[in-house]
């Protein structure tokens, strides 16, 4: 078995980079492995070295992003602030995303689903699953502390929450304002929230909390 340097690894981590960026900016289906090996001067050769085939790239790919995402949930649900705060906060890792001219990873993929490799099918769920679960937790808690007001099961409100943003990420991308998913994501946050929040703007990044 060959052993991996640290340029190697480098390397790696270079064709995730813009393999990641292609996925959320064209789609699963809409790149190849000659995009990536123009962009990075390199031959397809190389690029096979490191991820067999582009299913193995797609399947290396959602693992980083998950692993990154599934981060952020975890310090925004030690942060010690009350539901609507967390809720804010999840809200505006779409905002972060979308600011750079991005879509969620895993929604682009949902896009292509019954195209996608049945690990990479398996992974997208999985991801959503974990998301749909966390959410409920929060919804959970904000029925517990009262920092939020909502009907019916909580794994259903959080269903709700994650399309909600995900649709709203789609219509701004669609017509390159951003300011419409923070407008939606404000609106979508005071419905269920226990303090009314004025909604005379959309908020900029950085000001869904």
């Amino acid at each position: 078995m060959a052993v991996r340097t640290n340029s190697d690894k480098g390397t790696a981590s270079a064709i995730l980079d813009v393999a990641e960026r292609l996925v959320q900016t064209r789609g699963f289906n809409a790149f190849s492995y000659a995009d990536v090996a123009a962009e990075l001067g390199v031959t397809k050769p190389a690029l096979h070295y490191h991820f067999a085939g582009k299913a193995e790239l797609g399947e290396a790919i959602l693992a980083r992003y998950t692993a990154r995402f599934t981060r952020a949930l975890e310090t925004i649900g030690g942060n010690g602030t009350d539901a609507a705060k967390k809720l804010g906060a999840y809200a505006e890792l779409y905002a972060q995303v979308l600011a750079e001219d991005r879509m969620c990873l895993c929604g682009m993929l949902a896009a292509d689903y019954h195209t996608l490799p049945e690990p990479m099918r398996q992974a997208v769920i999985k991801f959503f699953d974990h998301n749909e679960k966390w959410v409920a937790g929060v919804i959970d808690q904000g029925r517990h502390d009262r920092s939020l007001r909502v009907d019916g099961a909580s794994r259903e409100v959080a269903q709700m929450i994650i399309g909600t943003l995900e649709g709203a990420m789609l219509i701004a991308r669609t017509y390159g304002d951003p300011d419409r998913f923070s407008s939606a994501a404000r609106r979508l946050l005071s419905e269920i929230t226990t303090t009314t929040r004025k909604l005379e703007r959309p908020l900029q990044a950085g000001e869904i909390r």
